[in-house]
């Protein structure tokens, strides 16, 4: 340091805290081919242990989602199966011959008819297909 004025030793002072200012936009920094590697390596491990995870946890969300998939489809099977039930027994009840010959003679004013108007009509039901019956006679004493 001088001893000179007071103002050249501030400046001084004032240099050695504040630095000199270094103008560093020429230089050009030669890259290292070890960082570039590491960079690299060091991606690998990531993706590997990223891959891993996910090897591990895919099944087993899987199974979760299956699990409850379950659950959803065995209580909509239940729903419907309760509500099968009570749609039969609501049919029943409206097929009631009894429910249906109050509703016609209350409500529509039908009267049943009389016994002179009435005509039983028999039908022969159908044989199933390859029956045969059986009449006493055979296809041969049939033609004499």
């Amino acid at each position: 340091m001088r001893l000179g004025t007071e103002g050249s030793m501030r400046e001084e002072s004032a240099a050695f805290f504040l630095g000199k200012p270094i103008d560093n936009s020429q230089v050009v920094r030669q890259v290292d081919p070890r960082s570039s590697r590491e960079i690299w390596f060091l991606l690998v491990l990531v993706a590997l242990l990223v891959s891993g995870l996910v090897l591990y946890a895919w099944p087993a969300l899987q199974i979760r989602n299956t699990g409850m998939t379950t659950v959803q489809l065995s209580r909509e099977k239940e729903r419907l199966l309760e509500a099968n039930r009570k749609l039969r027994l609501e049919k029943a009840a409206l097929e009631n011959l009894k429910r249906v010959e109050a509703i016609a003679t209350r409500d529509l004013g039908l009267l049943p008819p009389a016994p002179e108007n009435s005509v039983v009509v028999e039908t022969q039901k159908p044989f199933p297909p390859g029956a045969q019956v059986a009449s006493g006679k055979t296809e041969g004493s049939a033609s004499n």
